[in-house]
């Protein structure tokens, strides 16, 4: 066994170059506390051997770590773990590098705050801003979920799209640069709270209860309908938190 599999590195996804796969590797390490802030990583040439990598690819994670916030390098001190502050959570990889390396309650609730307090007010911006448009990718999506469920990859696609299409709807550039974050914080939920049993119950009533509203132009019954969604999505959370 390599150095490399001994310390649980990935072979490169479809697509993915192995310096992708390094900087994942290291970032969960980082995000699970292995490497806590203020620790500096070991120098280019030890940890290329550990992980049977080139110098060449460890660096280019290392860049990649770095412009996430999460490491800093600077010379004759080598490469140290940021402040916890300094890191960019809201960046889709690190979500997911997050929930990889077992997020604590604490942070999941923060992304669930963080829903409440941008998803019911894109939701009314939607109802009065939505395009035939919008609401036929809604639908659409909408019908993607139904088909498939929330527990296979197809579905959470669907799911990310409904919540990407309400962003849309907004017509709110600022607003809409916060889509990738939020479809990934819900993919990533969706994720945790079945990753030991099914989904306690079927929340495309919630949805479908958000499209009608926007389609109906009902500003605040979007508004309600979209938090009521988050609050029983993060009741079904701590549902798993406590299996």
């Amino acid at each position: 066994m390599s150095d490399g599999e001994r310390m649980g590195l990935p072979p490169p996804a479809p697509g993915q170059r192995i310096h992708g796969s390094v900087a994942r590797t290291l970032g969960i390490a980082i995000l699970s506390g292995l490497h806590a802030p203020g620790a500096v990583l070991p120098g280019e040439i030890e940890f290329s051997e550990q992980l049977g990598i080139s110098r060449t690819a460890y660096r280019e994670a290392v860049r990649i770590l770095s412009a996430k916030g999460l490491v800093e390098s600077r010379p004759k001190t080598g490469t140290r773990v940021s402040a916890r502050s300094r890191w960019n959570l809201l960046d889709p990889d690190i979500l997911a590098w997050a929930f990889e390396a077992e997020p604590s309650e604490t942070f999941i609730r923060d992304l669930f705050e963080l829903r409440q307090i941008v998803e019911p007010a894109a939701a009314a911006l939607a109802a009065e801003r939505r395009s035939s448009v919008d609401i036929a990718r809604m639908g659409h999506a909408l019908e993607e979920m139904a088909r498939y469920g929330l527990a296979v990859p197809e579905g959470r696609a669907a799911d990310r799209a409904f919540h990407h299409a309400v962003l849309e709807a907004t017509r709110n550039a600022p607003l809409l640069s916060l889509s990738s974050s939020i479809v990934a914080a819900v993919t990533w939920t969706t994720i945790y709270k079945q990753r030991l049993r099914a989904l306690p119950r079927n929340p495309l009533p919630d949805h479908r209860a958000v499209y009608e509203a926007i389609v109906a132009g009902d500003s605040e019954g979007a508004r309600e309908t979209m938090s009521v969604l988050i609050r029983l999505a993060l009741a079904d959370t701590e549902m798993s938190m406590q299996a």
